[in-house]
C-alpha cells in the first residue's frame, strides 16, 4: 500500500528571510514510511528545506510528532493533506531546526535540587516542552516539561519541596499560567498532575489576608459565573434564522447541526487560569471567539455553561483585548440551542 500526500511545508532561514513561508509538495510514500521519510523527500525536491538530524520533532497540523512516527498513523489522524511546521516556529533558525536553549534554561530552575536521574528524565520530556499550549500566549512560559519534573521530584521525596515550588511559581510565567492541553501526537493527559502540583503550591504558600479576601470574591465570581446572562444570549429568532452555526467544546452531532468548523473549537478557553491570571484567561478566550467569528460563525453553541458565561460576561473586555469587534456573534448553550430547534420542528 502507498500514500499520495499533499504537504504544506514550513520554510524559514534566519540569515536570509524576514518572514517564514510555505510551499506545497505532492509526495508518494509506502505504508511503512516515517515522518522523517517525508522530510527527506521534501529536501530532495528543495534543498532549502532543512531539518535537524538529532531530536527530530515537528508539528503536523499543530500536534508535536516525532520523526520516527509512521506515516500510516499520521494519515489515519489527519488524512492525506496536512501541514508540517517547526516544533516551535518562533525559535526556528533554519526550517525545522530551532534554537532550543530555552529547554535547558527551564531546567536550570530546578537544577540545584535535581539528581542525574532527574536530568535524564527531564531530557525525555523534550517533546512535551515544545507541545506547551501556554507558550503560544507567553513566550517566557517555562514549559509543561519542567512542571512534570517538579511533580516527580516532589513525589520521589525531595527534601527541597518548598524550593521547587517556589522556583516554578516565582517566575514571570510559570505553574499558574498552565492550563494543560495535549498537543502531542501520542496523547498524554497530564491535567491531574498539573492540578495536583497547583494544590501543593497553594498549600505550601498560603495567601496573605488581602489575597484571601480577593480570592473569596474571585471564587464567588467563578461559582456564579454560570448564571450570567447578557445581550449575547441568543433569541429564538437568532437561532431559527442563523445560517452559520459553530460549536465550541464538543461534538456537533450531539446537537444534530451542520457545523462550521474552526481550528480552536476544542481549545481550552482560560477558565482554568481565570482566578490566577485574568489577562491570560481573556486572551485565550479571545483567540477562540475571534477564530469562530473570522470563520463565519454567526451563532456559537457552547457546551460548557461556565465557558459560555465567561464569554458573555467578559465579552467587551475580550473584544478590547483582541482589538476587534465581534458585534454580530451570538452565544448560546447546547441545551438552549436544541430547545429552540425542537420548538421550531414542533
Amino acid at each position: 500500500m502507498s500514500y499520495k500526500l499533499i504537504i504544506r511545508a514550513f520554510f524559514f532561514n534566519a540569515k536570509t528571510d524576514y518572514l517564514p513561508y510555505y510551499k506545497n509538495y505532492k509526495i508518494s510514500v509506502n505504508a511503512d514510511a516515517t515522518a522523517k521519510d517525508l522530510l527527506m523527500q521534501i529536501q530532495e525536491a528543495n534543498r532549502d528545506f532543512s531539518y535537524p538530524n538529532q531530536k527530530l520533532f515537528m508539528r503536523i497540523n499543530d500536534f508535536v510528532v516525532e520523526g520516527k512516527q509512521s506515516v500510516s498513523e499520521i494519515v489515519k489522524r489527519f488524512g492525506t493533506s496536512f501541514q508540517i511546521d517547526a516544533v516551535n516556529s518562533y525559535r526556528s533558525n533554519d526550517g525545522l531546526k530551532i534554537n532550543d536553549d530555552d529547554f535547558m534554561q527551564s531546567y536550570a530552575l530546578l537544577e540545584p535540587y535535581a539528581t542525574d536521574e532527574d536530568l535524564k528524565y527531564y531530557k525525555s520530556l523534550y517533546a512535551l516542552h515544545y507541545a506547551s499550549e501556554s507558550e503560544k500566549f507567553d513566550r517566557e512560559y517555562i514549559g509543561d516539561a519542567i512542571l512534570i519534573l517538579a511533580h516527580k521530584m516532589i513525589r520521589d521525596g525531595s527534601v527541597h519541596k518548598k524550593e521547587i515550588l517556589h522556583a516554578i511559581t516565582s517566575v514571570n510565567s510559570g505553574l499558574f499560567d498552565c492550563e494543560y492541553e495535549n498537543n502531542l501526537f501520542d496523547a498524554i493527559d497530564l491535567t491531574a498532575t498539573i492540578d495536583e502540583l497547583k494544590a501543593m503550591a497553594d498549600e505550601e504558600n498560603p495567601p496573605s489576608l488581602c489575597s484571601r479576601i480577593g480570592s473569596i470574591f474571585s471564587k464567588k465570581e467563578t461559582t456564579n459565573i454560570k448564571a450570567y446572562t447578557s445581550k449575547r444570549t441568543a433569541k429564538k429568532t437568532d437561532v431559527l434564522t442563523a445560517k452559520q452555526v459553530g460549536y465550541y467544546g464538543g461534538n456537533a452531532k450531539a446537537t444534530e447541526i451542520k457545523e462550521i468548523s474552526f481550528s480552536k473549537s476544542n481549545k481550552l478557553c482560560g477558565l482554568g487560569v481565570l482566578n490566577k491570571n485574568k489577562d491570560l484567561a481573556l486572551t485565550k478566550a479571545g483567540a477562540i471567539l475571534l477564530d469562530a467569528y473570522d470563520s463565519g460563525v454567526e451563532v456559537l453553541v457552547v457546551e460548557d455553561i461556565n465557558a459560555l458565561a465567561m464569554f458573555r460576561k467578559y465579552f467587551s473586555a475580550i473584544e478590547k483585548r483582541t482589538g476587534r469587534e465581534m458585534k454580530d456573534l451570538v452565544l448560546i448553550s447546547a441545551d438552549e440551542f436544541m430547545a429552540q430547534k425542537n420548538s421550531q420542528v414542533a
